[in-house]
């Protein structure tokens, strides 16, 4: 891609939401920032006291556009804005993030099978004079699982970095009994509202 057509940089390492934007015509560059533990971390992802999911994902969202502006502004880059997202999972009003472990994993869709839970999706975008943000709110249903259907999925690898232990768009989707509200916010970037913040910073994808 050239630099032409670099219309945004994405603050995040998700392939997910690049295929997303790929899926919507938007061109853009990676902007990477710390997440190595021997340093100190560009966005401390860790949930606060009492601290409610859409409030959690909206702040981690905003911060990671924050830190990725002031990234683009401190290495010289070309002046583009910057977008940046958040998704997490919502049980009984508790935040529930990516597995720390396979062991983590199976807990955690344990807790989901048989149930309805929340996917919160915050969006954030960022120049050097506007700062614009939304949120996506969507229900999953999923069937009961065992624990042989859990394990087996969880040996696969694929809920390894998702929040929630799983991929909506991968093998999990044989577990997904019904689906209320945005497909690729659940995937982890609402493209009907990621395409207003991008028209509020001049970029019209249609």
């Amino acid at each position: 891609m050239s630099l032409s057509d670099i219309q945004i940089y994405l603050s995040s390492r998700s392939a997910r939401r690049r295929e997303l934007l790929h899926q919507i015509g938007v061109g853009h560059q990676i902007l990477l920032l710390r997440e190595d533990a021997k340093r100190a971390a560009d966005v401390d992802e860790t949930p606060r006291a009492d601290e409610a999911p859409c409030d959690y994902a909206l702040r981690v969202a905003s911060a990671k556009a924050s830190a990725g502006l002031q990234a683009m502004l401190r290495r010289g880059g070309i002046s583009k804005p910057v977008l940046a997202a958040d998704t997490t999972i919502a049980l009984d009003g508790h935040i529930i993030g990516k597995p720390r472990d396979a062991e983590d994993a199976v807990r955690i869709l344990g807790w989901l099978g048989g149930r309805s839970h929340g996917v919160i999706t915050a969006v954030a975008m960022a120049n050097a004079g506007r700062f614009e943000t939304c949120v996506s709110e969507s229900t999953v249903t999923m069937r009961a699982l065992n624990d042989a259907h859990i394990r087996s999925y969880v040996a696969t690898g694929e809920p390894m970095d998702k929040a929630g232990a799983y991929a909506v768009q991968g093998r999990a989707a044989a577990f997904i009994t019904r689906i209320e509200g945005s497909y690729s916010g659940i995937m982890g970037l609402p493209l009907a509202e990621t395409a207003n913040l991008l028209a509020l910073f001049g970029i019209d994808i249609l």
